[in-house]
């Protein structure tokens, strides 16, 4: 079930964005609904999540630590950089900072799963960078744009606190106190999660109909090289540091695919729609690059997996 969401997941998100652009009016007046969607998926989030997934934290705490540091280092510094190198207007500018200083995005999972990866170490990084996130975000948003705008700080760690942190705590309660129940619905909540990014997605190109005309080519090239650079410095610098092929390319899924619907939430809340539209093509790219990325990754054979680099214990 997992290979067939993913694979269509892609599919699903280009086909909303082109429905959006082709008709905007269908869509422009569901702006209300992007902060509930995000709030569904991280609710589904946590109901996949249970307290073994944070304990296995502590047995490969460096791995998570890396992880970590390599998703709100790398990720909001090249966005910036990437930003200014292409000459990126104040909007744009905005946006792609706010996609590289969220956590990273559930989508990890699914790709991690189908790259052969390490899918215990990728739930439990997804899980920690998410609360990590709640505090992180907007201290990092404002250490790289307070000099630009004037950030909300206060009322961006609330929020963060109401759609992230409340919903994942939920949900890894109900899962926990009844867990027999919950699982017989486990199977659909990546589609659901999947629908509601989807959902998302649509709203926000048909807010930004208007201006991918004009912005839409240079906002692509500097989200495919901002993903890129997360997927291929996630991985170096996890090889460099001596971890086996299977962490460095679980890390590297990790860093490189941002959960760009919380961005997008973000983006919507705080400044405009047009500050979101970063946010909206990486949702769709970084499933795009991730989908590829697992497919050369999974056919792999299993004698050049393992090769000289120990595992971090």
């Amino acid at each position: 079930m997992l290979e067939n969401i993913n694979r269509f997941f892609p599919v699903l998100a280009l086909v909303g964005a082109v429905t959006a652009y082709v008709m905007p009016q269908w869509f422009t007046d569901l702006k209300f609904l992007i902060v509930p969607l995000l709030i569904i998926i991280m609710l589904s989030m946590g109901l996949t999540l249970s307290l073994d997934d944070f304990s296995r934290a502590l047995k490969q705490k460096r791995a998570v630590l890396l992880g970590l540091m390599l998703q709100f280092s790398i990720m909001p510094m090249s966005a910036l950089l990437i930003s200014l190198a292409l000459g990126l207007d104040r909007d744009m500018v905005i946006g792609m900072v706010l996609v590289g200083s969220v956590a990273g995005g559930t989508a990890s999972n699914v790709v991690c799963y189908l790259a052969k990866g390490d899918v215990a170490l990728s739930i439990t990084m997804t899980a920690l960078s998410t609360l990590a996130g709640v505090l992180l975000t907007p201290l990092i948003i404002n250490l790289l744009l307070g000099q630009m705008i004037d950030i909300p700080l206060g009322a961006m760690l609330i929020s963060l606190v109401k759609i992230v942190l409340i919903p994942v705590a939920v949900g890894v309660l109900v899962n926990h106190l009844f867990r027999s129940h919950i699982s017989k619905i486990t199977p659909i909540l990546p589609l659901v999660s999947i629908l509601a990014i989807v959902m998302a997605i649509t709203i926000i190109v048909a807010l930004n109909a208007e201006q991918f005309d004009k912005i839409g080519p240079i906002i692509l090239v500097a989200v495919v090289l901002h993903n890129s650079l997360g997927l291929i410095l996630g991985y170096t610098c996890c090889r460099l540091l001596g971890f086996n092929h299977k962490i460095c390319k679980t890390i590297s899924i990790e860093v490189g695919l941002q959960n760009s619907g919380l961005a997008t939430a973000l983006c919507i809340k705080f400044f405009s729609p047009a500050v979101a539209l970063p946010a909206a093509i990486f949702s769709i790219w970084h499933n795009l690059s991730g989908a590829l990325l697992a497919g050369y990754w999974s056919r792999e054979k299993q004698n050049n997996i393992e090769q000289d680099y120990v595992a971090d214990k």
